[in-house]
């Protein structure tokens, strides 16, 4: 192989460890500053309501940090009760700010409890969302409204009322399927004497970044986010902008925006075929909101008006979030998972892990037939390197001829070898290829394995007790026995172990470089990337080992298809 292919290969992998590592390093070295303590409103104040007409609303007052049940015990409330829902509406204000996922926990551990999705202003993590109106007569953020039943469940919905002092009926009618999609009609009747003009408008407001504060965000997108007039608004609205450069207005038909974790979801879907004015914003005590106003409408006295809305609170689910893109129209919902540059090529790799989940019945050996089904597809490229790679062992008698013969005349030098590529026909960069289509493969798989809620706590062989985790136990510790845990890269699992000795036998059967500083370059890579990979989930390490495996093995068999010459005598 020749230098220039040498430097070219190495090249990309190092390109690959900046592309990939990236996080990692930047954990370690770069750490984000925590964000401050959040500060709530008394229970009941309202908080950041949609701009437009109207302006914010200030706190009423500020008090310390309170429980959830402490604050859920002050208001009465509606029950939502279904398959993998638990919480309750709060009828001061017509919120939906108690949300437990009944199928997600928040560890791996049997006892851990449900993840908590959503919870009231006032408590450590504050998230809910809410509907209503702007204009005259329009119900105020702390409107105490009647419920037609005491529990929402799926085909059985709730009707909140509100009356104003001008005989003015407001309705938000809300229902909630089997998942984690709520369908809010917003309903005016109106009984007064003249005409009304309102805006009906929907928000998502949280209280700090959540658990996930402070976490690297290079690689996942945390914080607000939307589709609007067709276009991914991420990168000019996360929590940092928003604080950096003040409120995001935008307009535009239909669309989506809300707020995100690595895993869970809270969107606003609004009318798909209205004109939104929407805006994300931030306050100076670390509250957040997204909201949008639907155009004005002019109600008659003695008629009524309705728009209906949706909001998805919940798992970014595969399944669930394409369902509500094709169900409702939702341009580019999907993108509400962070597949990241590649989703292109990681999505279709989420589905065939999807599709062999479900003839394998588990994620791990999904893994690994996917690794084995982009070897089958690459084997024809893979083939033609390993073939020419083994020729060159054949030839590397005559290169390192060539190169002593001519080793004061470089251009000579290189005008001999390649006479002898095209003589011989070797093609030395056959083995650039492979890498090349290795790389978005290898990083839509990262990317798969840190973002699937499916995968998210699924366990591996063994020991392995998430696949989306790194490998927990390390020889550093005698595997658990002594009783402390290994600070970063150095928490070296048995998997990155496996890894990185893989891989020195992969290198160990290429032709040896002839360049001096490439060798030892390359007899130090696998265990660079042994540590490199410690701390990355250990269904990635999986699938390096056993993509690793598949390689000694072709080129084993390829070895003996073309045996190298035994070594000339010496002079």
């Amino acid at each position: 192989m020749t230098g220039e292919n040498r430097n070219l290969i190495l090249a990309i992998v190092l390109s690959a460890i900046v592309l990939i590592g990236w996080s990692f390093l930047s954990d370690m070295f770069l750490p984000q500053q925590p964000a401050p303590a959040p500060v709530a409103t008394q229970a009941g104040a309202p908080a950041t309501v949609p701009a437009g007409q109207v302006g914010d609303v200030a706190a009423t007052g500020v008090q310390a940090v309170r429980t959830v049940p402490a604050v859920l015990a002050e208001s009465p409330r509606v029950r939502i009760e279904t398959p993998r829902l638990s919480g309750s509406i709060n009828l001061t204000g017509a919120r939906i700010d108690d949300l437990i996922l009944k199928d997600h926990r928040v560890s791996v551990e049997d006892d851990a409890r449900p993840v908590r999705l959503f919870a009231p202003s006032g408590t450590q993590d504050g998230w809910f969302a809410g509907f209503g109106w702007t204009g005259n007569g329009a119900p105020p953020p702390d409107a105490r409204w009647t419920a037609s039943a005491g529990t929402l469940a799926p085909g059985k919905p709730v009707t909140l009322s509100w009356q104003s002092p001008a005989n003015i009926l407001f309705q938000l009618v809300v229902a909630v399927d089997e998942n984690y999609l709520f369908t809010v009609t917003e309903r005016v009747v109106n009984r007064s004497a003249g005409a009304v003009a309102l805006r009906p408008y929907g928000f998502i407001n949280r209280t700090g970044e959540g658990p996930e504060a402070g976490t690297n965000t290079f690689n996942v997108h945390r914080g607000p986010l939307g589709v609007l007039d067709g276009t991914l608004r991420e990168g000019e609205v996360d929590y940092e902008d928003l604080r950096d450069d003040g409120p995001q207005n935008y307009h535009s038909a239909g669309g989506w925006l809300g707020i995100t974790d690595t895993y869970w979801l809270a969107a606003l879907i609004p009318p798909q075929d209205a004109a939104i004015e929407a805006r994300f914003t931030a306050t100076p005590d670390n509250r957040f909101q997204t909201d949008y106003l639907t155009p004005a409408v002019a109600i008659e006295a003695g008629q009524q008006h309705q728009v209906v809305t949706h909001l998805y609170a919940g798992a970014k689910e595969v399944a669930q979030i394409n369902a509500v893109r094709d169900d409702l129209g939702v341009k580019l919902f999907d993108r509400s998972i962070s597949w990241g540059w590649f989703w292109f090529i990681a999505q279709p790799i989420y589905m065939l892990l999807a599709w062999l989940h479900g003839i394998f019945g588990n994620y791990w050996l999904a893994i690994v037939g996917l690794t084995l089904i982009v070897r089958l597809i690459l084997y024809p490229v893979a083939n033609k390197q390993y073939a020419s790679m083994a020729k060159m062992r054949i030839f590397a008698p005559k290169m390192k001829e060539i190169q002593e013969k001519y080793k004061d005349d470089k251009p000579r030098q290189q005008t001999e070898i390649m006479e002898l590529y095209k003589r011989e026909k070797i093609n030395p960069l056959a083995g650039c290829l492979p890498i090349l289509l290795q790389i978005p493969i290898f990083y839509a798989l990262y990317k798969t394995l840190l973002i699937s809620t499916e995968i998210r706590h699924q366990p591996g062989p063994l020991w392995i007790n998430d696949l989306g985790a790194p490998d927990p136990l390390t020889p550093i510790n005698l595997f658990g026995l002594l009783p402390f845990d290994p600070p970063g890269f150095l928490h070296l699992g048995i998997l990155p172990i496996i890894l990185g000795v893989t891989m020195f036998l992969q290198f160990r059967l290429n032709p040896a470089p002839m360049d001096e500083i490439q060798k030892k370059v390359f007899a130090w890579m696998p265990w660079l990337f042994m540590f490199m990979m410690a701390p990355f989930a250990a269904g990635l390490q999986i699938y390096w080992i056993v993509n690793n495996i598949v390689s000694i093995l072709q080129q084993w068999v390829l070895m003996r298809k073309y045996p190298a010459p035994a070594p000339a005598p010496a002079k």
